[in-house]
């Protein structure tokens, strides 16, 4: 498949290139900066972001929207600000899925989902802005009309450093843990979850979150 992944120079972005590349997927890196891309052997289209068009796109069977933030709300809030641009153009690419790495805070804490991560006194006040921008951005997705998108939670203890298992448990909307009792995904394992579902499409139209061991 042809696979665009957006700010592949990011941590989770380089991974989810590799992972797509070892797999045998025809994978571009989209990005900023060129020259901080690590992987100096992938198909590379270096613009600025905000730019996209629907003709960028369209070319590709999969988008992965990597793209990241500071965490100051001045910055949080591109992430709605740029969710919206990859919308309007993919409306004029129908055939292009998007799916998009995206935050813990929407995900709800308890069974009568009434109460999300982000709106717990026990999430420190520095990722807020971030929880509350990526949450508006999956509501634009679940409001537009026209695309295909997936909306990929990752757990609480998102861990750049972790081991890769090559395996994770699927939730849908709701926090899960693993057998610890964990909320724990490493980024390895997380970008074997955004692979696969490049090749199966199993969440078309969803937001879904995943969990892995602590290896």
């Amino acid at each position: 498949m042809k696979v665009a992944v957006i700010a592949a120079t990011g941590r989770a972005g380089s991974l989810i290139a590799e992972e797509a590349k070892n797999r045998g997927h025809k994978v571009t890196a989209i990005v900023r900066n060129a020259e901080r891309l690590a992987d100096k052997d992938l198909k590379v289209v270096e613009k600025n972001l905000f730019s996209l068009t629907s003709e960028d796109l369209k070319k590709y069977d999969v988008v992965v929207n990597a793209f990241g933030t500071g965490m100051e709300q001045e910055q949080a809030v591109k992430h709605v600000q740029f969710g919206k641009i990859l919308i309007e153009a993919l409306k004029g690419a129908p055939d292009t899925r998007l799916i998009v790495v995206g935050g813990a805070g929407s995900l709800y804490v308890n069974a009568a989902k009434t109460l999300r991560v982000m709106d717990t006194p026990d999430l420190p006040t520095f990722f807020k802005p971030t929880a509350i921008n990526q949450a508006k951005n999956l509501e634009d997705l679940k409001e537009s009309v026209g695309i295909k998108w997936t909306f990929v939670s990752p757990a609480l203890d998102f861990d750049a450093t972790g081991k890769r298992t090559g395996a994770y448990q699927v939730g849908t909307d709701q926090v899960i843990v693993n057998s610890t009792n964990q909320s724990y995904i490493s980024y390895a394992d997380f970008a074997i979850a955004i692979v696969d579902e490049i090749e199966q499409a199993a969440h078309v139209n969803e937001r879904y979150t995943v969990v892995s061991e602590v290896e």
